[in-house]
């Protein structure tokens, strides 16, 4: 039974809590700040957590008490010369860009879903499509207020306690809470996509579309059929995407900055397991390769390139109560080809092929200690939950380390704790400027006890 206060604020219990994959769950405890003042750890074990789009059990913290930031979602301070966001933590990404995209500014990275907080978004160093063009979050972020084991709070960022900022950035939530950040947006002349697919026959015509500079855009993806086999393998559609200006667009657009918002449609229930097969993910994916496959130029909103999931409220249930897993790997370039064959490979042969498959291009790694991103390849699958499935995973994690990678903790539910070790080569920096700051270690999580993180 949860206890009726932690740290003076109404607290509640939340049995079977899951993450974005509902992979794994634990019965937690949560309050939920109203008032910034409020802010701050709880308990002797806290944890700060936002939407809960993270994919594992990253914010999850079964031995302690979470704190729900969504209450704490205010705009702060906009300067319009400058294009620069100040905003508590709780903000999403959705509100964001609702307030923002007319005034002319977008985000300047965002990840495949703008149901995240903008805290959790440092939290997880997130990345998008345009990684090998602008970096991941953190890179945009100016400044930070982070809430510290002992209550303080103390500004950081690239010039201020930088070591402490560069922990924080892809930190997991493990330095402290943060409270409010800046953020450089990116201005844009309208609210519309200009995109152009073109299919690819195979793997290595993927890949090389991801590396050609004649077809770089500021937005690139490859989507990729992960049941192709033969010399099909790897074949997918390449999709690059950059900001329309006003004389792209369509003459029946009268206001180039305004959309409508679609309203979301909600999955109706869990599937059961039998409804995602082989067959029926061959359809999909065939389905898919018709209408993607078909574009080839064309204009359309922000919300459908860059979020196309979100238009269906808990898409999640598609892959039942068992939930899933979505596996994220990033190797070097040198590596990359062979891993991401032999990684195809793999799926294809097993029959337990991933709904989606997305291959993007990562330019340089930055400066966050525990930051995913690194300059390669990277390959993100969503795979459901089924018997055998510890197996395959085993055998693509071996894939990965014999080709120098690393998974991403935000979408890590499983990963050992020695391929953790092997990935992340600055976890002892982190974990020494983490000590500095919180040498109880107030702030944990699931996945830190996990992984062995800072023990």
């Amino acid at each position: 039974m949860a206890p009726e206060t932690v740290g003076g604020l109404p607290a509640k219990a939340l049995p079977e809590l899951g993450g974005w994959g509902r992979y794994p769950v634990s019965d937690n405890v949560a309050v939920r700040p109203e008032k910034a003042r409020q802010l701050g750890p709880v308990g002797e074990k806290t944890l700060a957590r936002g939407l809960g789009r993270s994919y594992g059990d990253a914010a999850l913290n079964s031995a302690g008490t979470l704190v729900l930031t969504e209450r704490l979602n205010r705009f702060l301070e906009f300067d319009a010369e400058t294009g620069v966001l100040r905003a508590e933590a709780g903000a999403s990404l959705a509100e964001v860009v609702e307030a923002m995209v007319p005034q002319g500014w977008f985000l300047p990275v965002t990840p495949g879903t703008k149901f995240c907080t903008l805290g959790g978004c440092l939290a997880s160093d997130v990345h998008g499509k345009n990684h090998h063009r602008d970096g991941s979050f953190s890179a945009h972020v100016t400044r930070a207020s982070l809430v510290l084991a002992d209550g303080e709070r103390l500004e950081i960022g690239p010039d201020s306690n930088p070591e402490l900022f560069w922990a924080t950035a892809g930190g997991m939530g493990l330095t402290g809470i943060v409270a409010d950040l800046s953020l450089r947006l990116l201005p844009v002349k309208t609210a519309y996509m200009r995109v152009r697919h073109t299919r690819t026959r195979d793997l290595d015509e993927t890949v090389a579309m991801l590396a050609d500079p004649a077809h770089d855009a500021r937005y690139s993806v490859a989507w990729v059929d992960c049941l192709a086999r033969g010399r099909s393998l790897g074949r997918g559609i390449y999709m690059a995407g950059e900001h329309a200006l006003p004389e792209e667009l369509p003459l029946r657009i009268e206001h180039p900055l305004r959309v409508k918002p679609k309203r979301q449609k909600p999955f109706p229930i869990d599937l059961p397991a039998w409804a995602l097969n082989p067959t029926s993910m061959r359809m999909f994916n065939r389905l898919l390769d018709w209408v993607q496959g078909g574009k080839k130029d064309f204009v359309c909103p922000y919300e459908p390139y860059f979020y196309p999931l979100d238009s269906v409220h808990n898409w999640n249930r598609m892959y039942g109560k068992r939930g899933f897993v979505q596996y994220q790997y990033v190797v070097p370039t040198h590596s990359a080809l062979e891993a991401t064959r032999k990684a195809l490979d793999l799926l294809s042969t097993a029959g337990k092929a991933s709904f989606l498959a997305v291959l993007k291009r990562m330019g340089p790694e930055g400066q966050g200690m525990l930051s995913f991103p690194k300059e390669g390849l990277t390959l993100a699958l969503d795979i459901p939950w089924s018997d055998g499935l510890e197996d395959l995973l085993e055998r693509l994690d071996a894939v990965v380390l014999e080709a120098g990678g690393r998974l991403y903790l935000a979408k890590d539910s499983r990963m050992p704790r020695a391929m953790f070790e092997a990935g992340y080569p600055r976890r002892e920096e982190f974990c020494a400027a983490k000590r500095a700051v919180d040498p109880g270690g107030r702030f944990t999580s699931d996945q830190a006890r996990r992984l062995g993180l800072c023990p």
